[in-house]
């Protein structure tokens, strides 16, 4: 790929050095575009013309982003957040009392919430899974767990929030499948950034945002449910999702069909759906030996700073860089970062409750195939002179 075509198609380069795309990534001008155009049909004509006219976009946008996962377009909902998709997607497990659901050390603070909030429901426990020596998922503790039984459900993030850390997913669906527990993967950081091919990982439900590395529109996200995955009624089930079968009855629809809702905002729907297809142009195999060259530089040279400390653990890595500066608050470095023109953010405990982590805030840069060299050679000069 031609990394100055890539960053002439993002009119923030100009200004800035962007490295919050773990945050919410700088869109391309087509996905601007394509939103924007939405809604001016909708100021033209309302938004339900608008919505008709936009059927056959609407439908690319669930197939393109199927293809990017490795799905079928009939297992792919869209909803308004990763979030959302992932709670939908955790409240229709079947669990009976006293099961078990298993976790990792680095879920994201709202998994965390609604595991608690399921097990208070649903009279489940959950059980975080440590780590290996590497700081990743423990899969022979796992394989272990899985053999005891009782569990109903494994979920994992594929890459956490607040580091550079890659889970092991596709270890972790081979187990999953052997023992036939129901598999729920968060892959909020790795779609865009890396290859997320749901055949590989092996799992049941993959839920997923747009406005991180796959650099789509806020307030979007997508929710993957493989097919004949033995699930029961979502908790808010509608018209749409759910069809009325006699005067006081009705049956929910199977797979992905049964999550759809009748409201959307059709122009980040649609928007989505461009940024998929961007990003399948751009090829995941190419953007993660991209971004993994780029964040693998600023990793070792931020490490190589006197008194700069580099917090990311695990075998594989991914685009996230966390460091700290002694002797400064992560939010003071990243302000200061921010009157340069870099676009950094803070990472805090809060966070994720079950990791050890460093127990403090920390800077997150969050590398894109986009950014340059010469811009994080300026970040790491910059991030020398304040320490």
């Amino acid at each position: 790929m031609d990394v100055a075509e890539l960053r002439q198609d993002t009119p923030g380069c100009a200004g800035l050095v962007f490295l919050d795309n773990a945050g919410s990534s700088l869109v391309p001008s087509v996905v601007h575009e394509a939103v924007v155009a939405h809604l001016e049909l909708e100021a033209r004509v309302g938004g339900y013309e608008a919505q008709e006219r936009a059927a056959g976009l609407v439908e690319e946008s669930t197939g393109r982003m199927a293809a990017l996962i490795g799905a079928d377009r009939s297992e792919v909902v869209f909803f308004e957040g990763a979030s959302q998709a992932w709670s939908a997607a955790l409240g229709a497990v079947v669990l009976e009392e006293g099961q078990r659901v298993l976790t990792t050390t680095s879920e994201y603070a709202s998994n965390g919430v609604g595991l608690l909030r399921l097990a208070a429901l649903r009279g489940v426990r959950v059980e975080v899974v440590p780590d290996d020596a590497d700081g990743v998922l423990d899969v022979g503790v796992l394989e272990e767990e899985l053999g005891r039984g009782d569990v109903g459900l494994v979920a994992v993030n594929h890459m956490p929030t607040h580091s550079g850390l890659v889970n092991p997913v596709e270890e972790v669906g081979a187990l999953c499948r052997r023992f036939g527990v129901v598999y729920l993967v968060d892959a909020c950081q790795s779609v865009g950034q890396w290859e997320v091919d749901v055949e590989r990982i092996g799992c049941d439900l993959l839920s997923g945002t747009g406005r991180k590395f796959l650099r789509g529109p806020r307030g979007t996200g997508f929710l993957y449910v493989r097919e004949g995955t033995p699930l029961g009624e979502p908790l808010a089930v509608n018209h749409i999702g759910g069809r009325w079968s006699g005067p006081g009855e009705y049956r929910v629809l199977p797979g992905a069909a049964g999550f759809e809702a009748f409201e959307h905002a059709v122009a980040a729907q649609v928007g989505l759906g461009v940024a998929a297809g961007y990003a399948l142009d751009v090829g995941m195999g190419w953007a993660r030996s991209r971004i993994g060259g780029l964040s693998g530089w600023l990793r070792s040279e931020l490490g190589g700073v006197p008194g700069v400390v580099v917090h990311d653990r695990g075998r594989e890595l991914s685009g996230i860089v966390t460091f700290s500066v002694v002797g400064r608050e992560a939010e003071w470095v990243v302000g200061a970062l921010r009157e340069r023109g870099v676009r950094t953010s803070v990472t805090r405990p809060f966070d994720q409750r079950w990791s050890a982590g460093p127990g403090h805030a920390v800077v997150r840069a969050s590398v894109h195939y986009y950014n340059s060299e010469e811009e994080l050679e300026r970040t790491v000069g910059w991030v020398r002179s304040l320490v």
